[in-house]
């Protein structure tokens, strides 16, 4: 395996590393009440995510199971940051990988989602050769459920009042994908019926 090269560009993205610049523009969408029932560290006020954020600022690497790679999603043109997107090492025996994502809800519907997870399935089937990635979402979260989706991911569980967050039961659900899926419905497209040979 090559060493990875970042950062990483996308069609409107910049995809890099966390920096301590990036305090407040992290804290603008991670202490929001609204992002706490997805983020994976509970962050409610700017130490909190001081500290996620040192956390995020380590996860450079994927060198053994267990690790995380964490990356900013920038825009190109402002290098403002919208968001950020991680690949999780879960399995190496299996070849497993977990991806999340967390985007600043005043850049949502905007596709950056979209572009920065299929950015990074790129680099778990291509450069890490991961088998399979699966992602988690709330039941209720349809804008994510939609993205899944439309990456080609599958519904493969649905875990219904697994856990309580603030007196509700959570619903889970879980989608995957493996590596010669994605590189079927990313990477080749169909020729029009009128270029088909046969």
């Amino acid at each position: 395996m090559s060493s990875l090269s970042l950062p990483i560009g996308t069609d409107r993205l910049i995809l890099r590393t966390f920096e301590r610049a990036d305090l407040d523009a992290l804290a603008a969408y991670h202490t929001l009440p609204s992002m706490q029932r997805y983020v994976f560290s509970r962050t409610r006020d700017v130490a909190e995510v001081a500290g996620a954020l040192n956390i995020m600022r380590s996860h450079v690497s994927l060198q053994r199971p267990g690790d995380t790679l964490t990356l900013a999603m920038t825009r190109q043109g402002d290098k403002k940051l919208v968001g950020h997107v991680s690949l999780h090492w879960s399995d190496a025996t299996a070849g497993q990988g977990e991806v999340r994502f967390c985007i600043n809800p005043a850049h949502a519907g905007q596709g950056y989602c979209r572009e920065a997870v299929g950015a990074v399935f790129d680099l778990a089937f291509d450069h890490f050769r991961i088998h399979r990635v699966f992602m988690r979402s709330d039941g209720r979260n349809h804008h994510s459920i939609k993205l899944m989706q439309q990456l080609g991911m599958r519904l493969e569980a649905h875990y219904r009042e697994h856990a309580l967050f603030q007196g509700e039961w959570d619903e889970e659900l879980h989608f995957a994908i493996l590596d010669r899926e994605w590189q079927r419905s990313a990477k080749v497209s169909d020729l029009p019926p009128r270029h088909r040979v046969a």
